[in-house]
This record gives structure tokens, sequence and C-alpha cells, in this order.
């Protein structure tokens, strides 16, 4: 919706200068009204209005610099730059902005933009001495704000949405952990993909921590951590004093997540620092630091700092925390967060949609190595389940749709003959593997099936319209997205029954303005309206806990060895969206 009110306003407004200008007091009202700024600066103004510029010794008119922010938990400013534009952002574009905000007075900077940067751009950013944090237009419309009032006229004026409310099930199962704590110190909270895991444990902190008090929420990578601040910011009825901790080269793997300086929210990984801050109590907001497990270490070096001990601590994605070490071997950085002498907690949650457990003869074998392991049934590092709604529950209530596995095969002799010139062109990447995938998919997410398979569609006709496909590499992936394209594109006058595809590719190298902008595409074209189908395909990025929009289908192009894994695509293509009668697996297999 925000983007679509941009275009207007583009189209509306004459002069650029105008357009930048109302899209500067946009921004300035978001810093001062969306939940993790209002709790990250104690004051917003334009450039033109900053009471201190000139004790800065800054002068006007604007030369790079559009909003100056006021920082709560340190001394100095934000430096924030908006760029209203649809073209990639260049060096050039913001090197003024780099050079202004680097003479003095700031501490931070902010890039809010309504495109993506271009890979120089992307590279300048990383690794400045004054960090640079980034916030896209799709980051904005995800707030808690009412986009539906807002005026063009008064770009200022802007409006929060009513607060969120627990469903029954997040009741039930609030109530059923605070129970569990009652008598333990730790346990397991385990409920479907899309019933609001999230969202339950920031009820949980809101019993357990109080004003004053400490939480750890835990993740397995960077963009998550940027998914639970955000949520928990904008669901917790009482402000919240928020720490982000991360780095670039401990997060993520394979390249699939994003950088520290693509997190919208500034973070830190100076444990000193951070421990100076968490031993000056907030008498006004409980403190959260929100971190990855890569970087528990500093979490650890914080608390020997300050002395602090978590009221809470939250393990999300907790299956993560499972595993086994080695006799004479250290603990990986995800199993350290049992041992409450490295980090000091009354009390941990594990949360989960897949618990892992390891076979008894695993154990057994482990034990006679000498080897320590980590398996989710252990209550003496997990606790007891204090929880769980298990898929097929949430199906029954209405909070998942249910799904099919539709496993196409698909006769390789006829797609060779079909698409042969392809196949046999020296230049072309397309094999006839990948055809064969390729065509099995197109027949799936169309519903076109032989009658010899009796496959029952009636309850549900209508081609499928979003999809994310899962290939094994980031060259495959991006190879696939190619390829549903032209072949649909080659061969869709002589298959008009099959909707036309177009598909997109998004990798852990993009950036992540980038990245947001290819899910936002995604998710137009849910409501149906299009006789198309967008495909987004990926290798890893939009797997684990990542929140992606509603889909029909989640297609695997290649074989997934982790049933969690498995479990956690299929988990995406469960979330409800009006009039979904079920989400589906596509699995296409070739035969000779």
């Amino acid at each position: 919706m925000l983007r679509t009110i941009l275009d207007e306003y583009r189209e509306n407004l004459e002069y650029n200068r105008d357009k930048g200008d109302r899209f500067e007091r946009l921004v300035r009202a978001f810093l001062k009204l969306a939940p993790q700024y209002a709790s990250l600066f104690s004051d917003v103004w334009l450039w033109k209005d900053w009471p201190e510029r000139e004790a800065f010794g800054y002068r006007l008119p604007d030369t790079g610099i559009d909003i100056v922010a006021k920082l709560r938990e340190e001394e100095g400013y934000c430096a924030v730059q908006c760029k209203f534009q649809q073209s990639k952002v260049t060096v050039d574009d913001i090197a003024s902005f780099i050079a202004l905000s680097g003479k003095g007075g700031f501490t931070r900077r902010l890039l809010v933009a309504t495109a993506p940067l271009n890979t120089n751009a992307d590279d300048m950013l990383a690794g400045q001495t004054i960090p640079v944090s980034e916030l896209s237009l799709e980051e904005m419309e995800e707030a808690p704000l009412d986009w539906s009032a807002f005026s063009l006229e008064k770009p200022e004026e802007l409006k929060k949405t009513p607060s969120k409310q627990p469903r029954p099930h997040q009741t039930e199962a609030l109530e059923a952990v605070l129970r569990g704590f009652e008598t333990h110190e730790r346990g397991k909270l385990v409920m479907a993909c899309g019933t609001g895991k999230t969202y339950t444990s920031q009820l949980v902190a809101e019993k357990m921590v109080p004003v004053g008090g400490h939480a750890l929420f835990l993740v397995p990578s960077i963009a998550l951590l940027s998914q639970t601040l955000r949520a928990w910011t904008e669901a917790s009825p009482r402000p919240l004093r928020c720490f982000a901790v991360c780095s670039d080269s401990k997060a993520g793997k394979d390249n699939e997540d994003i950088r520290i300086h693509e997190l919208s929210y500034p973070a830190t990984t100076d444990a000193r620092k951070l421990g100076e801050r968490l031993a000056i109590r907030d008498d006004e907001r409980p403190t959260v630091l929100f971190s990855t497990y890569q970087s528990i270490q500093v979490v650890h070096e914080a608390q020997q700092y300050s002395g602090v001990e978590f009221d809470l601590v939250v393990c999300d994605e907790a299956h993560r925390t499972s595993g086994y070490t080695p006799k004479g071997e250290d603990h990986s950085n995800f199993v350290r967060i049992h041992d409450n002498g490295f980090i000091r907690a009354r009390k941990r949650l594990y949360m989960t949609a897949t618990p892992r457990i390891y076979a008894e003869s695993s154990k057994r074998k482990a034990k006679e190595d000498e080897t320590e392991v980590f398996s989710m049934d252990d209550e003496s590092k997990f606790g007891p389940e204090f929880h769980r709604l298990r898929f097929g529950e949430a199906v029954e209530r209405n909070l998942l749709s249910d799904y099919k596995v539709l496993v196409i095969a698909v006769d390789e002799e006829k797609i060779y003959e079909g698409l042969k010139y392809r196949i046999e062109d020296a230049g072309s990447e397309l094999k006839l593997d990948d055809a064969v995938k390729i065509m099995g998919c197109w027949s799936g997410i169309g519903k076109n099936f032989p009658e010899s398979d009796e496959v029952d569609i009636s309850a549900d006709p209508l081609p499928m319209r979003t999809a994310i496909a899962f290939a094994g590499s980031i060259k495959y992936s991006q190879l696939a997205a190619k390829e549903f394209a032209r072949i649909s594109g080659d061969l869709g006058k002589s298959a008009p029954h099959l909707p036309r595809l177009e598909a997109g590719h998004v990798d852990g190298t993009m950036n992540v303005l980038e990245r947001n902008q290819k899910i936002t595409w995604l998710k137009e074209n849910a409501d149906g309206s299009s006789p198309v189908c967008r495909i987004l395909t990926n290798a890893r990025c939009l797997s684990e806990g990542v929140d992606v929009p509603s889909l029909d289908a989640a297609i695997f192009l290649s074989p997934r060895d982790s049933v969690v894994d498995v479990v956690q695509s299929v988990g995406r293509v469960m979330r409800k969206s009006p009039g979904k009668k079920y989400g589906y697996v596509i699995l296409p297999i070739g035969i000779g």
C-alpha cells in the first residue's frame, strides 16, 4: 500500500524538490512513531530544524543529511538520509551524506531508501567507522501504522493501528508456559509454523520480565533478529529498551544471511560498551537483548562486565541448539546457551515447531565415544515440554490451511522432444533434468493432471498464484528463475490451460532492500486477480524463520536431507489467507 501511495506521490507532484521534502517529513513522522525507533530516538528533527546544527558547525542548505535524531542510549546523534527514487542508489547518491555525517556530532547513520543499492554503494556502507543502518519501504509498511489514512498533503500525520490482541490458542500457550515456570527453570514451547510463537514469547516476557528487568532473545540469523526485534517492539504494550547484538563474521552461512549494515536497527559487538549500558538500570522500561547465537560470546562478556542476570532467555528455532560435542572439543555457540554458568538466567524458554530428538542408538554410541549429546528430550538441558500445538491441531482449529503433496511425474522423452532445440544448444545452460523439473512444476501450478493420476481438484480448482522454489545452490536458483519464465514464454501458446509464469531469484548476496522488494513483488500477486503465477527461487535465505507472505506452493527442485528444513518450508504454505483452501508442496520427478 505504501509503495502505491508513493507512486501516486511521484505522478502528482511536479517538482522533485517538493517530492523529496514531503518524503522527508513522512520519514521524520515514522521515526517518531514506529515503536522500534521510538525506543531508539528521544527526538527527531528535519535538518533545517535541528537546534544543535550551528553549534556543531553545520550550515544550511541541505548537503546530504535530511534528518537528525537524538539517541536515547548513547551520546550523540544519528544522521538520516532519505532517498526517494526509483533507480538504484549509487555511490554518488550517498557520498555527500557519508562525508558530511563524518565531520562531528554523529555516532550513527540511517539510510532510508525507496530503491535498492547497487553493489558499489552497498559495499561502501559496510564497515564504516560510524556505522550505517538501512530502512526499506517494505519495512516501513509492516509497521503498525494506518497507511490507509495517510495523506499526501500532510505526510507527517500518521496514526498507529489498534494494539494486537492474543488469540485463544496463544493465550492457552501463554498460560501453559507460566504454569510450567512455576516449578521449572527451563522448558519447551512447541508451536506449528505460522501460529505466532514470536508473539506468544513476547506475551510471556510481558508477564515475567518487570520494568527494570532484562531478557535475552536468541536467533540463528541476522535477518531473523531484525524481524523479531520489530515484532516485539510493535506488540509490546510497554516501551522496550532494545539492543541488537550480531556481527557479519559470525552469523549466517553460505552467504545467505543479511549483513550487519542492512539491519534497520543499529547493532553492536562491543561487549564492554554493552555491559556498561546494561549496568545502568532503566526504571521505565524492561531491557531486551536480541542476539544471534553466533554472537553469544559478546552477551557472555557483557554479563561479566555488568553483573546483570537475565529474568528470561528465549531460544528461538531451538532445534538449532541441539547437537553434540565430541570429547576434547569446545562447545559450539549454539549449545553454549544451555550452560547457566556461561549465560546466567532465571528462566529459559526453548521455542520451535520442529523439535530435534536423537535416537537412543545414537545416544548410546555417543556415550561410548564420550561425546556429549544435546537432544531436545533431555529435560536437564531443555526442560519439560510446557505446551505443544501440532500442525494437525492447528489445521483443525482453522489456524493454518491444510496442505497436499503433489509428486509430479514427467515423461522425459516428451520434454526432450518439445525442448530439444534448447537442450542441444551448446550455449544453453538448460539440461534435460532441469527442463523436466520445470515442466513438472508448471503442470502442478496449473493443476493440470492426467485423468489416470486420479487427482481430485474439485475443492480447489484454480491455478496457483504464488510459490517459493528451493534450489540446491544459488547458481541453480538463478538458472531456475530464468528458465521458469523462458519456458513458460516459449511454450505458452501451446499450453493455454496453464498460467503464465513470472520468476525472480533472491539470495544473500543481494542488498536487503532488493530482497525486500522481491518478497513484496511476490506478495502483490497473492490476491489471484492476475492469470499469472509468480515464483521466487532461492537456496536458503527464505527457509528458517524468515517471514514471507502466504503462499500457494513450496517447490523442491533439489533434494533436502534435513527433515527439519522440509517441515519449516512446508510451514510456509500452510499460512492462512483469504479464500485459500490448501497449500501445496510440489515435487517434480522425471521418468524414462
